[in-house]
């Protein structure tokens, strides 16, 4: 049976629960290492600076491995990629729990990065096949619970199980997650047949760019507060690295015949401000998710489950509004919602 065929015939919801599920274990474990840092750090003899790389290893393979996430799944197959990523995704969470060094650690959350930065695109773009256009307001909502609430539940169930258990546990609570994700993908998701093992070539040079530009700038950003910024000359380095890579990344995917990121899609309008509206939520959503556990342990001297706890009431909030709004993207401008939302949470953040 072709693969279409079989996907008209399931219900798309499954495929939403399917896809939902691994996008809300990659979110939840961006998140719920936050508030065990300084237990991460006390128990394998470092410093809290020393292990915060914990956090930037991860963060450094997701950014690059999301761009490249298309040329991918055009490669490979979404469906195929999704449970290889999922299943590299769960296996890394269980060795990290077990990683005996700080240095074990830090290898292994480079390989949950590196498996988890597809999750979200591939997501969206599964979501996007299986439902029809009048029902994607809905679908995307239902998906973006994950999304929201994760963050939010992230850092109360972290500073729980760290207060409670250990700071493994945070990253073994990802295999269950992670088995299911598994199970239900193979069972309802389904490739379209045009996008099956596209045999194109390999911008190796496009990659290299790549892994140069967004690895310095995702180091230089997170490190850049320690280092004294650019009064350190490893910042300084970093930064002509970034340039040097990004630059050259641009110049290279705007030329190459099969690029690794296809940069043309940036001159659709809406694509454009979509995108640069992501980013100002991630600015915002994330930077007060990775800040706040800190603040809350190591000045104010909250447990690490009542610093976790502190998240909750807007994950909560947003647990609540997200199925209306979905309803109201298929009768309300979506300009207006984004507006209305944008100055709802830029009031929030300066209370």
């Amino acid at each position: 049976m072709a693969a279409n065929d079989t996907t008209r015939e399931i219900n798309p919801w499954f495929i939403a629960i399917a896809v939902m599920s691994s996008t809300f274990m990659e979110v939840l474990d961006t998140t719920v290492v936050n508030v065990s840092l300084p237990h991460i750090a006390g128990n394998l003899s470092a410093s809290t600076d020393e292990a915060t790389w914990t956090l930037t290893s991860y963060l450094v393979a997701n950014a690059i491995i999301l761009p490249m996430t298309g040329w991918l799944a055009g490669r490979f197959g979404r469906k195929r990629l999704l449970i290889a990523s999922v299943s590299g995704f769960t296996i890394a969470s269980f060795l990290c729990g077990l990683a005996p060094s700080l240095p074990l650690l830090i290898v292994f959350r480079i390989i949950q990065g590196a498996c988890g930065g597809g999750l979200q695109p591939l997501s969206q773009a599964i979501l996007l096949e299986a439902f029809p256009p009048e029902k994607r307001g809905q679908a995307m909502a239902f998906w973006a619970l994950g999304i929201v609430v994760a963050p939010m539940l992230g850092p109360v169930a972290g500073g729980w199980l760290t207060d409670n258990y250990s700071w493994r546990w945070v990253f073994y609570i990802n295999v269950p997650i992670g088995i299911l994700a598994v199970i239900l993908t193979q069972m309802f998701v389904f490739d379209p047949p045009y996008l099956r093992r596209e045999r194109t070539g390999i911008d190796y040079y496009g990659i290299g760019l790549l892994v140069l530009g967004i690895g310095s700038l995702q180091i230089m950003l997170d490190k850049g507060q320690e280092e004294d910024w650019f009064g350190s000359h490893f910042i300084v380095t970093l930064a002509v690295l970034a340039a040097i890579g990004l630059i050259g990344l641009i110049i290279r995917e705007l030329k190459a015949k099969h690029p690794v990121i296809d940069l043309s899609v940036f001159k659709y309008r809406s694509f454009a401000i979509g995108t640069f509206l992501m980013t100002i939520v991630g600015f915002v959503l994330y930077g007060s998710t990775v800040l706040l556990p800190l603040l809350m342990q190591e000045l104010l001297g909250y447990t690490a489950t009542h610093a976790g706890v502190t998240n909750l009431p807007r994950g909560l909030a947003s647990f609540m509004f997200m199925p209306f709004v979905g309803y109201l993207t298929g009768k309300v401008d979506a300009r207006k919602l984004l507006g209305v939302g944008f100055i709802g949470s830029a009031l929030a953040m300066f209370m």
